[in-house]
């Protein structure tokens, strides 16, 4: 497991993989907020931040094979 996480990553998930970084970095920003937000907003940063977590997951485990 370990040796596929640290194995070369195609350009492409490179790419969904540094999408789901930053989903998840706008939505805990969003949920820090030192403010009271409707909770509409706070129901979709909850789930941007699980897609962009699960999108990062998936993007670092694909294995460039050649």
């Amino acid at each position: 497991m370990l040796n596929r996480l640290s194995a070369p990553t195609p350009p492409f998930f490179q790419k969904v993989r540094n999408l789901g970084l930053l989903l998840t970095a706008i939505a805990s920003v969003v949920i820090g907020l030192p403010m009271e937000l409707p909770l509409p907003v706070l129901e979709i940063a909850g789930g941007l931040a699980v897609a962009g977590a699960v999108m990062a997951g998936l993007g670092q485990s694909a294995v460039k094979t050649e």
